[in-house]
């Protein structure tokens, strides 16, 4: 097993579904509800942003199966969350999503990175001792 390397590609794992889902959100508000979609018409950019999103979302799990190869499950699944720290705050700080950032989901987001870090720092373990019972 070779930690870096799967690290690596949770983390790619990460970046890949976090622009997907940004990517997503940006063309949808840019495309008719579907029941105009015969009738109105269609921007040729949000489709392709859409379609590139999906294509993101696949190499993600890519992504995340070659992770797994590399970094236990509970390790990996942490990191997971790093997307949803990362969506937040560029879809705060990005201007073109109009959305905003507050005290109590930021105060969230940074309990997600703090339990990450917690999962994820390497722990040394601790020697238990146990009584000797003498007859």
């Amino acid at each position: 097993m070779n930690r870096q390397r799967g690290i690596f590609f949770a983390l790619g794992s990460v970046l890949l579904v976090s622009a997907a889902q940004l990517g997503m959100r940006w063309s949808m508000t840019r495309l008719p509800a579907l029941e105009h979609w015969s009738t109105a018409p269609l921007s040729m950019t949000a489709l392709a942003v859409v379609i590139a999103a999906i294509g993101a979302y696949g190499l993600s799990m890519l992504c995340w199966l070659l992770a797994l190869r590399d970094v236990p499950l509970g390790r990996a699944y942490s990191l997971l969350s790093l997307s949803y720290a990362l969506v937040y705050l560029l879809a705060g700080s990005l201007p073109w999503f109009h959305e905003s950032l507050n005290l109590s989901k930021s105060l969230g987001v940074a309990l997600v990175m703090l339990g990450v870090l917690v999962i994820n720092l390497r722990t040394v373990p601790v020697a238990v001792s146990h009584p000797r019972s003498d007859p």
